[in-house]
């Protein structure tokens, strides 16, 4: 018998834990059929609503899940990387309990791994009920990480993916403290292969990412995965003295040839001003990458339990 793990990140889901308990569970005459059995880890990511009581009762009713509570809220790759730590399965999938990761796929996802493939990832291939405004900003983000990043990561990549215990121990064996997990999965490697879905809306409840923390977590996931803005920061900084020096030369000989009037302070301050602006702009570009490292070095737990069942 193989063994299929189930990480389920959650933060204030209590209206969606069951109905995701019960849209899995469709799937059982399937994995009966192919000899796979089946664990579910509700990671509660310090939810401050009955999140953690509405997992205890599924344990009760099913020894097949398990809940991890953590101590506060430590962020969803946090709560991604304890369900891959504490999972045992010889496959391991990580679905949303708002079931916009839709359960029904796992069949098919099971089937590619059957073929060969390492991991069977998914990508919406559509945004709707999305604001326009992050959907653009969304693809926009994506597109830039082709081109500043060498690490794989599709438009549209969800977190919903089905991995082996082989890839699984791979992200594993990556501790870090910063993490941005699409980056992450994409930097491992192994043989992938992607499927495409519609999006699918909340059951119940509202959205935990709101527009500015979505532009954070980019921010991450650039930081992460890429130091082209470092090079931007410097190829920026190379232009202006070059544009200083051609200045300079401009300004001696016009005073040579035509004397040296006393004009042009408006365009002077417009100038200073343009060109502070540059260079609070790379420092902080430097400071978020020097935040990052200062995170890292701490060695601070990814994580801290305070419940497990």
């Amino acid at each position: 018998m193989k063994l299929l793990s189930v990480i389920v990140p959650c933060y204030n889901e209590e209206e969606n834990v069951p109905f995701f308990y019960e849209e899995l569970l469709k799937n059982e005459a399937y994995l009966k059929e192919k000899e796979i059995e089946l664990e579910i880890l509700y990671v509660d990511d310090g939810s401050g609503d009955r999140t953690a009581e509405e997992v205890r009762k599924l344990h009760k009713a099913d020894a097949r899940v398990h809940l991890l509570s953590f101590s506060r809220n430590f962020g969803k790759e946090a709560a991604m990387y304890a369900g891959m730590q504490k999972s045992k399965g010889d496959y391991v999938v990580i679905m949303d309990a708002d079931l916009q990761d839709p359960p029904s796929m796992l069949p098919q996802m099971l089937a590619c791994l059957e073929e060969g493939y390492d991991s069977v990832a998914t990508r919406r291939v559509s945004r709707k009920g999305e604001p326009p405004i992050r959907s653009f900003f969304a693809r926009m983000f994506y597109r830039l990480m082709k081109r500043i990043s060498r690490t794989e990561i599709m438009d549209g990549a969800r977190d919903y993916r089905l991995m082996t215990r082989k890839m699984v121990d791979a992200i594993l064996s990556m501790p870090e403290y910063n993490r941005f997990t699409k980056g992450i999965f994409g930097w491992v490697g192994f043989r992938t292969k992607w499927l495409e879905f519609e999006n699918v809306e909340r059951r119940k409840g509202e959205t935990k990412w709101s527009f500015w923390k979505l532009l954070w977590y980019s921010v991450d996931g650039i930081t992460a995965f890429s130091t082209a803005p470092l090079s931007f920061a410097a190829v920026l900084g190379v232009f202006f003295c070059i544009l200083a020096f051609i200045l300079i030369v401009f300004i001696v000989i016009r005073t040579l040839i035509f004397g040296d009037p006393v004009s042009g302070w408006p365009s002077l301050v417009c100038i200073l001003s343009l060109i502070s602006g540059v260079q609070l702009f790379c420092l902080g570009i430097l400071g978020q990458y020097l935040a990052k490292t200062y995170m890292e070095v701490k060695r601070r737990p990814i994580y801290l339990l305070k419940e497990e069942l």
